[in-house]
């Protein structure tokens, strides 16, 4: 046999060898390509605070943990769908820790469930979602329910047994809406006068607010109502639209995330107050929850508290405290802990108002 055809042969033995093992090869990576990774599935982009805070603080607590680790993100941009095609590929990944913060908590149960079996842990993010999950990390969210309520109350002041009260309650598919709601609802009853309209807000929708509270206008009138409760930020801007289209003021409104353009509504006087949820705390303790589930760790000392689904009681949980942000203290919450710059914060002809509060 000549050189040529020695060369031509080991080649193509090379060759027909490489496929079968570049095929194993990929069928490996397909199955142990998770091996380092934490899943993070956010439920969607309209709150600043998910892709802001949550995945950076997240990714940067993790990164800090775990030099081989990777984050795997992806955001359900409040589609139940998605987000399920999401936790199914991270499994399929072999994911093992998955930290989620559900768009729809009941279905997520299944996939729950499922992953469990196989040995994923999920953590519950800032939603409990309903199945097997191994820890939850959020706040006291009847406790911010009852700020809300004390917010409202305070914002009316002497006038609040007198007062009819509207409710813009969070999404249905939001496991936290309803602790809101209650929270709220045990503070406001028997101390104003009626809840004179209550609706629960499909996706946190602002566009959906703004024209229930238009459609509300029209029925009632512009004196039909004293005070607007409103579960989240993005709602209130809403909200304070409509108010604003009919040409009312001096309306109480209340929110919830201290967002920017909330806190420019606290500053000029079209929102009474917001609730400021430190996000870092949460964030990092579901990342270290994540990293040591991960390594097989105890999580014990990160979870001093217990929580309960519809599916699953004595869930090891951590749930922070939350504070009502008003124009009177912005100056030593918001603005100290540095979540917002006051740059911003007094932009958009806000600097007069801004300086009467001693903020620039």
């Amino acid at each position: 046999m000549n050189v040529i055809m020695r060369r031509a042969l080991t080649g193509a033995m090379a060759l027909s060898l490489a496929a079968p093992l570049a095929a194993c090869g990929s069928d490996h990576q397909d199955a142990g390509a998770g091996k380092d990774h934490i899943g993070l599935l956010l439920p969607e982009s309209k709150a600043a605070r998910y892709e802001k805070f949550d995945r950076r603080i997240i990714s940067a607590r993790i990164a800090s943990l775990c030099l081989e680790c990777k984050v795997d993100y992806h955001n359900a941009e409040q589609q139940v769908d998605a987000q399920k095609r999401q936790f199914d590929a991270l499994v399929t990944k072999g994911v093992k820790v998955i930290i989620l913060d559900p768009v729809d908590a009941e279905a997520a149960k299944s996939w729950v469930d499922s992953a469990a079996k196989k040995g994923v842990k999920v953590i519950a993010y800032d939603r409990l979602a309903e199945g097997d999950v191994a820890a939850y990390v959020s706040y006291d969210n009847e406790k911010i329910g009852r700020l809300q309520g004390q917010g409202i109350l305070a914002a009316l002041g002497s006038q609040a047994a007198a007062s009819d009260v509207v409710m813009m309650n969070g999404s249905p598919t939001d496991p936290n809406a309803p602790s809101y709601k209650k929270g709220a609802h045990d503070v406001l009853d028997g101390k104003v006068h009626k809840i004179v309209y209550e609706k629960s807000i499909p996706d946190w929708s602002a566009v959906k607010a703004k024209k229930e509270m238009s459609d509300l206008i029209d029925a009632r009138g512009p004196a039909g109502f004293d005070a607007v409760y409103s579960a989240n930020d993005g709602m209130a801007g809403g909200i304070a639209e409509a108010l604003k289209s009919a040409g009312i003021k001096n309306v109480p409104l209340g929110g919830q995330d201290a967002e920017l353009p909330a806190l420019q509504r606290l500053v000029a006087g079209t929102q009474s107050f917001t609730i400021y949820k430190e996000v870092r705390p949460e964030a990092e303790t579901a990342a270290e929850i994540a990293f040591r589930l991960l390594r097989g760790k105890s999580i014990t000392s990160l979870t001093s508290a217990t929580a309960q689904s519809k599916s699953k009681s004595g869930i090891p949980a951590q749930l922070f405290k939350a504070q009502i942000v008003t124009r009177k203290n912005m100056k030593d919450t918001v603005v100290r802990d540095g979540v917002v710059r006051t740059d911003l914060l007094c932009a958009d002809g806000l600097s007069a108002q801004c300086k009467s509060l001693g903020l620039n």
